[in-house]
C-alpha cells in the first residue's frame, strides 16, 4: 500500500491543497485573491509531481483498480497545464462580473481532481467516483453567476441532463458488472464470454453516457445553452477539460474491458462520429453568438476525435490524442480573444460585435484570423495537421466513407469560420474595445497563437509524445 501511494502523490497533493484552500477561504476575510493565487501555485507544483511518477510501463495499484501509464500521465499534464491557463485568463473577467469568489478556483481544482481519477481508473467504481467529483463541481460552475438568469438556467439544464446521462451510464455499469461478475476492466475483458449479449447491452449504455460528456450527437442538446449561459471563463473550462477526460475514458473502455467487442462498438463510434461532424458543421451556420458557435464547433470537432478512435488501432488512438491536444490550444486562443471583447466594463460575444475589428485592433484580429483558419483546418496551421493525422488513421483502415464525410463537413464548417473573418476585416468598423487586459490573458493569447502558427515547422514535437501511447 505504501508503494502504491507513491504513484498517486499528485492526486494526494491536489486533495490536500483543496482542503487547505477551502479552510483558508472560510477563515480569512476577503481571502478570494490569496486562494486564487495559491490555486495557481498548487497547479504549478502538481506538474513536476506528475512528471516524477514513473510511466515507462503500465502499473496497476490499489488491487488493480487504478492504472498509471504513459497515457494517464500525458493527459494529466494536459489537464493541469490547461487549467493553469484557464485561471490565468479568467481573473479580470471574474472581477468585472462580480463573481471573483474563493469558491471558484476551489471548484475548478475539485473538478480536475475528479478528471485525474477518471483518466487513471481501471475499475467501474473508481471511474464513477471520479466522474461524479468532476460533474458536481461543473454543475455549480455553470450557474456560478447567480445574478444572471442565463447562467442559472444553464446550470439547471446541465444538472438535469447530466443526471440523466449519469443514470444511463450507471445502469450500463451495473449490467456489465452483473454479466461479467467484476467491476475491474481487466477482469471484464476476460469474463465477457459468460454473456456477450448482456455485456454488449451494458456497453451501449456506458457509451451513451460518455457521448453525453463530450457532447456527441445525438447527446449534444445541453452544449449550446450551457456554453452561452455560463460565464465565459467557465465556458472555456467546459470546452476543453471535461472533453479531454471523457476522451481518455473512451479509450480506456474501448481498448480494455471491451477490447474483444471491437465489432460491436466500432459501428456505434462511427455513427457518433459521422452524426457529430455533419450536425456540428451545419447547425453552426446560423449562429450569431460566438459562444453558441463554439459549442456547435466543439460538437463537430469531437466527431473528428471519435473518427480516430473508431479505427481500432494504435495510430487511431494517437491521432485522437494529438487532435484533442491541438484542439485544446485552439480553444484557449479563441476564448482568450472572446475575453478581450470588452468595452466600458461590459463583455460582448456576438459575431456582429466584431465588425471592422481589424481597423482598431490589428493584433487581436490577426490572432482571431489564425485561430479561425486553424479551426477550419487550413494549412499550414496546427488544425490542419490535427485533421490530417485523423484522416490518415481512418484511411489506413480503408474506412473511406468516414474520411469523405469528414472532409465534406470540414468544407461546410469553413464557411462559418470564414464568415467571421469577413466581418472582422471587411465590415464597417465600430467603436474600439478596451485594451486594459490583464497580463495572464495577453500571455495566454500570445503563447497559443504562436504555437498554432509555428507548429508546422516541427510537427514531430507532439507526434513524438503521442507515439509512446501503445494500447493495442
Amino acid at each position: 500500500m505504501i508503494t502504491d501511494i507513491y504513484y498517486v502523490i499528485p492526486e494526494i497533493f491536489l486533495s490536500l491543497s483543496l482542503m487547505f484552500l477551502l479552510l483558508l477561504g472560510v477563515f480569512k476575510k476577503d481571502g478570494s485573491k490569496i486562494v486564487y493565487n495559491l490555486s495557481l501555485v498548487s497547479l504549478i507544483i502538481t506538474v513536476p509531481l506528475i512528471l516524477n511518477v514513473p510511466s515507462d510501463s503500465e502499473t496497476l495499484i490499489f488491487n488493480d483498480s487504478y492504472k498509471i501509464d504513459y497515457l494517464s500521465n500525458f493527459i494529466k499534464i494536459l489537464i493541469v497545464v490547461s487549467t493553469l491557463f484557464v485561471l490565468l485568463t479568467s481573473s479580470q473577467y471574474l472581477k468585472l462580473i462580480k463573481i471573483f469568489n474563493m469558491e471558484y478556483p476551489i471548484l475548478i481544482l475539485s473538478s480536475i481532481l475528479g478528471m485525474m481519477v477518471m483518466v487513471s481508473s481501471n475499475d467501474l467504481i473508481v471511474f464513477y467516483i471520479g466522474l461524479e467529483l468532476q460533474s458536481l463541481a461543473l454543475y455549480v460552475l455553470a450557474s456560478f453567476n447567480r445574478d444572471n438568469i442565463l447562467s442559472s438556467e444553464s446550470g439547471l439544464k446541465y444538472f438535469v441532463l447530466s443526471a440523466l446521462s449519469s443514470g444511463l451510464l450507471l445502469y450500463g455499469c451495473s449490467l456489465v458488472y452483473g454479466f461479467s461478475s467484476s467491476t475491474n476492466f481487466s477482469q471484464i475483458s476476460f469474463n465477457y464470454e459468460q454473456s456477450i449479449e448482456g455485456v454488449t447491452f451494458g456497453m451501449v449504455f456506458i457509451l451513451v453516457g460518455l457521448a453525453f460528456k463530450i457532447s456527441a450527437v445525438p447527446f449534444h442538446m445541453w452544449a449550446p445553452d450551457v456554453y452561452q449561459g455560463s460565464p465565459t471563463s467557465v465556458t472555456l473550462f467546459f470546452a476543453i477539460l471535461p472533453k479531454i477526460a471523457a476522451l481518455t475514458v473512451f479509450i480506456r473502455f474501448l481498448y480494455s474491458p471491451f477490447v474483444n467487442l471491437v465489432d460491436q462498438w466500432q459501428s456505434i463510434i462511427i455513427f457518433l462520429s459521422i452524426a457529430s461532424m455533419l450536425f456540428g458543421a451545419i447547425a453552426a451556420i446560423g449562429q450569431k453568438n460566438l459562444k453558441r458557435l463554439a459549442a456547435y464547433s466543439s460538437i463537430s470537432h469531437m466527431g473528428y476525435v471519435l473518427a480516430g478512435l473508431s479505427a481500432g488501432t494504435n495510430q487511431g488512438i494517437q491521432s485522437s490524442v494529438l487532435y484533442i491536444s491541438i484542439y485544446l490550444v485552439m480553444n484557449l486562443a479563441l476564448f482568450s480573444c472572446i475575453l478581450m471583447l470588452k468595452k466600458d466594463n461590459k463583455y460582448y460575444e456576438n459575431i456582429d460585435d466584431l465588425s471592422g475589428l481589424s481597423k482598431n485592433h490589428p493584433l487581436l484580429s490577426f490572432s482571431l484570423l489564425v485561430v479561425l483558419f486553424s479551426l477550419a483546418g487550413i494549412p499550414p496551421l496546427a488544425g490542419f495537421f490535427a485533421k490530417f493525422y485523423v484522416f490518415a488513421a481512418v484511411i489506413e483502415q480503408s474506412m473511406f466513407f468516414l474520411a469523405i464525410v469528414g472532409l465534406m463537413s470540414t468544407v461546410v464548417a469553413a464557411f462559418y469560420y470564414l464568415r467571421i473573418i469577413k466581418v472582422i476585416y471587411f465590415d464597417k468598423e465600430i467603436d474600439k474595445f478596451d485594451t486594459d487586459h490583464n497580463l495572464g490573458l495577453k500571455i495566454s493569447l500570445t503563447i497559443t497563437t504562436i504555437l498554432i502558427l509555428i507548429y508546422f515547422i516541427y510537427p514531430n514535437s507532439l507526434i513524438d509524445f503521442v507515439s509512446k501511447i501503445n494500447l493495442v
